[in-house]
């Protein structure tokens, strides 16, 4: 006689026989399998990465172009002591947001005063003066604000895009990422475009001692805290990372082999894949992302991962399964089918169990009587595809802890998606310990790494300098 666990299973094994009957013998199940990543397709992936950023610090030209992974050379050397002290200025510019902060730091504490300005689709796509202007009249109104006018603070610049560092305090734009296409930047040294355009307002003056990207904040702004910090991870809007690598791998370092012997890379991984190296685990779904992006064939990687493009990846799986009635009854509503219309925020809502989260998502793409059985799929749905990003992102990390040969450090990591995606740590948690067994890898939440980062740079080198 079958228990009643038993009959719950027949039952949903004939409800799945029928629907397949139905649908030509397509599956939930089938199709989600098919998005899995195993154990091996993650080692491949960690070799190909590993040979991009090998190739990409060569100090051969030819051999640099082979690699899709930039792996720029930052000119921070010295991560902090932690003795460090003094009053700091940042500016972050990274996604929709413009921070400038001021910045306390004492041996022992560090006291952060900021203001944020949204950063409007307009500016992002205007034109190198516009967006400038904008950015030295945030600056002017901050330090007015804060009364320190009179003061020229040192200033840590944080600019979250792919540059090429000429020094600490030089960088050439080589391309704008995550939805910025302002004109006259790519190419230029957005230093010197900030000065031009506090110059043009004659009304304060700067002193950029360190430029960095959100990553190397975000290493920093740790290691201040944990002396074992070797790489700085974003996982939000976009993603990149970097680390603490010894100069005698890198051969296109053309300065001298000094104390410290060592200098941080930022790998922008983000453009891993743009070479074609991640077209054999490319999905239709990915590839379907790339094309409507304002940037096809590039940032292959990112767009696999990010937080601006997981809702989308996650609405194109629920379209193409609705379109062969296994979800929705086979109705797909104007909501669920207008790109972008699925936020990434929904899949952390669903991700987070919360049966009411999930019902109010489903509402608002104009679902207001799913059946359990749509959410049960949603929320798989949710979980592969999150899965899947997250072992991607982990694969990478363990290919550079493997790559500077260490047994246990710290993973600094600092991004919308790490720190609201309730379930990608513990994803990527376990997807290092089978990558990396026996190795002590510990993922360290930053606080606030672009800003802090950003000041804890200008102290390191006002300090290195004095």
């Amino acid at each position: 006689m079958l228990g009643s666990q038993s009959v719950a299973h027949f039952g949903a094994n004939i409800t799945r026989a029928v629907r397949s009957y139905f649908t030509g013998g397509i599956t939930v199940e089938g199709q989600l399998e098919k998005l899995k990543l195993s154990r091996d397709d993650l080692i491949k992936e960690m070799e190909l990465i590993t040979a991009d950023m090998e190739n990409g610090l060569s100090g051969d030209e030819e051999t640099r172009r082979k690699s899709s992974v930039p792996m720029l050379i930052t000119f921070v050397r010295n991560t902090p002591t932690g003795a460090e002290t003094g009053d700091f200025l940042a500016l972050d510019l990274g996604g929709t947001n413009f921070r400038v902060l001021l910045i306390h730091i004492e041996p022992d504490q560090i006291t952060m005063d900021s203001r944020v300005m949204p950063m409007s689709k307009e500016l992002m796509t205007s034109d190198a003066e516009t967006l400038f202007d904008y950015i030295a009249d945030c600056i002017i109104s901050f330090v007015k604000e804060k009364n320190v006018q009179d003061k020229v603070l040192p200033l840590g610049f944080t600019f979250s895009f792919p540059v090429k560092m000429l020094s600490l305090t030089s960088g050439i734009l080589i391309k704008w990422t995550k939805g910025f296409t302002a004109t006259g930047v790519e190419n230029q040294d957005v230093v010197v475009l900030l000065k031009e355009a506090l110059d043009r307002k004659k009304e304060y003056s700067i002193n950029i001692v360190g430029l960095v990207n959100d990553t190397t904040g975000t290493l920093m702004s740790c290691g201040w805290e944990d002396q074992d910090v070797t790489i700085g991870l974003i996982l939000g809007t976009g993603t990149n990372a970097c680390y603490m690598e010894s100069l005698e791998n890198v051969g296109k370092w053309t300065g001298q082999i000094d104390e410290p012997k060592q200098v941080i890379i930022n790998t922008e991984w983000g453009a891993f894949g743009d070479n074609g190296s991640l077209d054999w685990v490319r999905s239709e779904y990915d590839k379907q992302v790339d094309e409507n992006s304002l940037n096809p064939g590039q940032q292959i990687f990112e767009k696999m991962i990010s937080g601006m493009y997981l809702g989308e990846i996650v609405r194109l799986v629920c379209v193409h399964l609705t379109s062969k009635g296994l979800l929705f009854g086979g109705v797909c509503t104007e909501k669920l089918g207008k790109r972008e219309e699925f936020l990434t925020k929904f899949v952390s809502d669903v991700e987070s169990g919360n049966r009411e989260r999930t019902l109010k998502v489903l509402e608002d793409l104009g679902y207001t009587q799913p059946s359990d059985g749509d959410i049960e799929v949603l929320k798989q749905i949710c979980q592969v595809m999150s899965e899947r990003a997250a072992c991607l992102a982990a694969a990478g990390l363990a290919a550079i802890v493997k790559k500077i040969g260490r047994s246990h450090c710290t993973i600094a990591v600092d991004g919308s998606l790490f720190k609201k995606h309730p379930k990608f740590k513990t994803y990527m948690e376990s997807t290092l310990g089978e990558l990396l067994p026996g190795k002590h890898i510990k993922l360290m939440l930053s606080e606030d790494g672009s800003g802090k980062g950003a000041a804890l740079v200008a102290a390191v080198a006002c300090q290195k300098h004095n």
